[in-house]
């Protein structure tokens, strides 16, 4: 696995990010009065994703960089339940539901993946 500097340069951060914009886009066309509602709440575990993966690339040891890791991973089932009763709400098209469902998959991969290669490597500390 390739060193990294920063959370910028993993694959899965990136990815999350991608996310997190598109979801910010979708939501600018919710109704308003999903404001303080949906749109807050939808906005709010998409960026919990993408931060908790750059809060626990600094972490040092396995165990508190997967329990920050694993909280990624919580904000993104979240977001997929945000993402259903969008859809249920008919607060988008189903080829936008579908493209943001395979953005969060992909993500959820790339996440899974990232932890798999913390838990196999050999020293106390990653990247």
């Amino acid at each position: 696995m390739e060193k990294t500097k920063t959370f910028e340069d993993l694959l899965v951060w990136k990815c999350a990010h991608e996310f997190v914009l598109e979801v910010y886009k979708i939501t600018e066309t919710f109704p308003k009065n999903e404001v303080f509602g949906l749109t807050s709440q939808f906005r709010r575990a998409a960026v919990s994703v993408a931060a908790n993966i750059a809060e626990g690339y600094k972490k040092k040891g396995k165990a508190d960089k997967l329990r920050f890791f694993n909280m990624s991973q919580g904000s993104l089932e979240e977001s997929r339940y945000y993402l259903i009763l969008a859809k249920d709400l008919n607060y988008y098209l189903p080829e936008v539901y579908t493209f943001l469902v395979e953005k969060l998959n992909q993500t959820s991969r790339y996440l899974n993946n990232y932890c798999q290669a913390i838990i196999e490597s050999q020293g106390s500390t990653f990247p």
